[in-house]
C-alpha cells in the first residue's frame, strides 16, 4: 500500500509541477487570460460602414463578419450600445498571382478599410488601413459561375480576416 500511495504522490507533485511551469510560461511570455470582465466594452453599436469601392455589398458582408467575431470575443452588437464603430472600406483588388497552362490557381485579395471607435464621452479612436493582402487559391477557368463563386469565398475570407484583426485591435488593445 505505502508503494501504490509514494506513487499517487509522486504524480501529483508532477501534475503540480508542470501546472506551475505552464503558470509561469503563460505569464512571462506577456499572455494573460482575458475574462469577459476585463473587455474595454461589454456592447458595441456598428453605426456605419461605408463602401467607397466598386465591389457590391461588402458593407454588408464586412458588418455580418464583424457582429460574428464580437460575439465570439463575448461582446454584443445592439443599437444602444454606448461604443461606437465605424468603418470606410477604402480598397478591394483581386490581383492575380499565379497560373499554370493558362490557368488562374493563385490569387491576392486586397482589402483595406479605415475604422473609428467612439467612446461614450465622445473621443475618437482611429485605426487606419485595417486588412491586407491576403493569399487565396483558386482555380481561374472553367464556368463563369463557378469563378464568381470562388471570388465571393475568396473575397469572404478576406473580410472575416479583416473583422478579425480589428475586433483583436479593438479588444486586447
Amino acid at each position: 500500500m505505502s508503494r501504490s500511495n509514494g506513487l499517487k504522490s509522486k504524480i501529483k507533485s508532477l501534475l503540480l509541477f508542470i501546472v506551475s511551469c505552464l503558470l509561469l510560461v503563460l505569464s512571462g511570455c506577456g499572455y494573460t487570460l482575458q475574462t469577459k470582465a476585463s473587455l474595454p466594452f461589454q456592447s458595441i453599436q456598428i453605426v456605419r460602414i461605408q463602401n467607397k469601392t466598386v465591389e457590391p455589398k461588402l458593407q454588408d458582408r464586412l458588418y455580418t463578419a464583424l457582429t460574428e467575431e464580437f460575439l465570439k470575443e463575448g461582446v454584443t452588437v445592439s443599437r444602444q450600445a454606448a461604443y461606437k464603430l465605424s468603418c470606410v472600406i477604402n480598397q478591394f483588388e483581386l490581383k492575380l498571382l499565379a497560373e499554370h497552362s493558362n490557368v488562374a490557381t493563385d490569387y491576392e485579395v486586397i482589402i483595406k478599410g479605415n475604422f473609428v471607435l467612439t467612446d461614450p464621452s465622445g473621443k475618437k479612436k482611429e485605426f487606419k488601413d485595417i486588412g491586407g493582402p491576403f493569399i487565396v487559391s483558386f482555380a481561374g477557368s472553367g464556368q463563369l459561375n463557378k469563378l464568381l463563386a470562388s471570388k465571393e469565398v475568396a473575397s469572404d475570407k478576406a473580410i472575416r480576416d479583416m473583422a478579425t484583426e480589428i475586433v483583436g485591435m479593438l479588444i486586447y488593445r
